[in-house]
């Protein structure tokens, strides 16, 4: 309780009872493991239970609508992530704002995703790749986890940068995509670190590039698409935590607080490494910008592209 009892910001009283940690996806799978890791050590530091609730469907929506109609004392909280305020919020009408009706308490982490090929394809780098899909005259079909999804946009982006004519062939979930990829019915998939790792390892993806700012250490000898001269792809898979709009500065800090001293935990750093996760502590202000800059990024995408889809 020491640390608890350091952290009295604003409300000596909070938090005086359980917090509901809202999850936009079903139980089980990685953003669920995620949530229910940090939310287990938030509580901890907090002195109470964080009870996970998983409210899937509407690839979020409903989720984020349930929270931003919330009351914002500090009791209510969301595992926001890039589908919920990145790639929605660019493609679909939504019924929520994604910045407005929200408060950005801390970013959890970020993963990247990956362009990777069908390995019997006689190519070992992008400009390879993108020579080889230029011969093939539009012959080249990419796999995404759905339309609207970060896997669509990041092939849409690429298509933007290079030129490439690539057929975009949405699936149900990344699983089915990948298993396609790897059975060479698709090309190229750009799926999450996470979901790609066992079959690069495996020898059945060939990983070409990576999104985001840095190498992933995990796939420390693959070029991140800034390197290569491929420019606005340092956008990522990332998770982080939210509240309703309208909560008190001092339950802000309260909480961004324990979150950062939650990653500071090398265990817990080690625990999201499954999921390819690097932690990355950031303000309030921060991570609102950030958000903020994600939503701008995957607009422009969507608008160059022409992709507007249904709620």
């Amino acid at each position: 309780m020491g640390s608890f009892a350091q952290s009295q910001m604003g409300s000596s009283a909070y938090p005086v009872k359980p917090i509901r940690f809202v999850v936009p996806v079903s139980a089980g799978g990685g953003a669920d493991m995620i949530a229910r890791a940090t939310g287990e050590r938030l509580g901890k530091e907090l002195g109470q239970t964080f009870v996970v609730d998983n409210i899937s469907g509407g690839g979020g929506a409903i989720a984020a609508q349930n929270v931003a109609r919330a009351t914002p004392d500090g009791y209510t909280l969301i595992q926001a992530y890039v589908a919920t305020h990145g790639t929605a919020p660019a493609t679909r009408k939504l019924p929520y704002d994604a910045l407005r009706d929200f408060t950005p308490i801390g970013m959890i982490g970020t993963a990247p995703n990956v362009l990777c090929v069908y390995p019997g394809l006689p190519v070992n780098d992008v400009k390879t790749f993108i020579d080889y899909a230029r011969k093939q005259a539009g012959n080249i079909a990419y796999g995404s986890a759905g339309a609207g999804s970060l896997t669509h946009l990041v092939g849409e982006l690429f298509k933007l940068q290079t030129g490439l004519t690539m057929t975009h062939v949405p699936y149900r979930g990344v699983a089915p995509s990948n298993v396609d990829l790897m059975g060479g019915q698709t090309q190229a998939a750009f799926p999450s670190l996470a979901g790609a790792l066992p079959h690069i390892r495996s020898g059945r993806m060939r990983p070409l590039a990576v999104t985001g700012k840095h190498r992933h250490e995990l796939l420390k000898d693959v070029p991140t698409f800034e390197e290569l001269g491929l420019k606005g792809f340092d956008g990522e898979q990332w998770y982080g935590i939210m509240g309703p709009a309208g909560m008190s500065p001092g339950l802000i800090k309260q909480l961004n607080e324990a979150l950062v001293r939650v990653l500071a935990q090398p265990d817990f750093k080690e625990k999201l490494a499954a999921e390819a996760v690097a932690l990355v502590p950031m303000s309030p202000e921060v991570f609102g910008a950030y958000v903020k800059a994600d939503i701008e990024r995957w607009t422009r995408v969507a608008k160059e592209q022409k992709i507007q889809l249904d709620s």
